[in-house]
């Protein structure tokens, strides 16, 4: 891994931090998500005409895909619902980078090296076992817990598919445009047909934010995926999740959660862990 494609996935880390505390930050989860997920539908569309095409070999990726991250999106606003963003962020995101190891070693052919992988593991450590301490007694929230760990699954999924997928596409931001197009519609669609004709009410007092939201979460993306034409995909997973940093900080800042010794320490093995797959690279 290169130092530009490093410093292109600790931005995309940032940047995603910044819209899911966008997204629990608004309170109506529903309306939160339809905004973000509409608005990079729209965004996906209005870019389509001026990127290239996604190759043939890039659809079954996009498709399967798209099908995966809506089912993220309904995994994440339950885990914001139960639980304390400092808690099930850290979780869903630092389970991720482990569980994508052995299927883009088996798909992908990447196998870590002795120290790609060991850096993967400490910063998984950190990561993941930041979030095992429950933010609202001495004992964790087993139902957030399980959602957050439910969407890490999701995560690990959608980032094979999509590695693989933007590699056969040989566009990145034609493969994010049109990413964003399809799973774009599903939230909205849903969002309207339970409203019934109160839509545009319900998502009025949360337009501004969902809609930088959304801007911020197709960024994001759209920096991870050109990171994946570049790198191996479970580096590249393990090294965007250091945006559980800025979210636990966001957290402790926005919304008054507690930033301990354990976050003190998730910090200190995730800076270990990018040592080691840098020096790896």
């Amino acid at each position: 891994m290169t130092p530009l494609v490093a410093a292109a996935v600790l931005l995309a880390a940032v940047t995603h931090a910044g819209w899911n505390a966008i997204a629990h930050r608004i309170t109506d989860k529903l309306a939160g998500f339809t905004l973000i997920s509409g608005g990079g539908l729209l965004i996906g569309l209005a870019a389509s005409p001026f990127v290239a095409f996604p190759a043939g070999p890039a659809w079954p990726f996009l498709l399967a895909s798209a099908m995966v991250h809506i089912v993220y999106y309904a995994l994440l606003m339950t885990s914001f619902r139960l639980g304390d963003f400092g808690q099930v962020y850290p979780l869903a995101r630092g389970s991720a980078p482990l569980l994508v190891t052995v299927p883009a070693a088996v798909f992908a052919h990447e196998v870590p090296g002795v120290w790609t992988a060991a850096g993967i593991a400490v910063s998984c450590l950190g990561l993941t076992g930041v979030s095992l301490w429950g933010l609202r007694g001495n004992r964790p929230d087993r139902a957030a817990i399980g959602a957050a760990l439910a969407t890490g699954l999701t995560i690990a999924a959608y980032t094979v598919l999509d590695g693989l997928g933007v590699r056969a596409a040989h566009t990145p931001l034609g493969y994010i445009a049109w990413l964003m197009a399809l799973q774009g519609a599903v939230l909205p669609a849903y969002s309207c047909a339970r409203a019934r004709g109160d839509t545009v009410r319900l998502l009025r007092p949360y337009a501004a934010l969902g809609l930088l939201g959304a801007a911020l979460s197709v960024a994001a993306y759209a920096l991870v995926l050109w990171a994946q034409t570049r790198a191996a995909l479970a580096p590249v997973a393990a090294l965007r999740e250091s945006s559980i940093i800025v979210g636990a900080a966001i957290g402790a800042v926005l919304f008054k959660e507690r930033f301990g010794a354990p976050r003190i320490a998730a910090a200190g093995l995730l800076v270990v862990g990018i040592g080691l797959m840098l020096h790896a690279g």
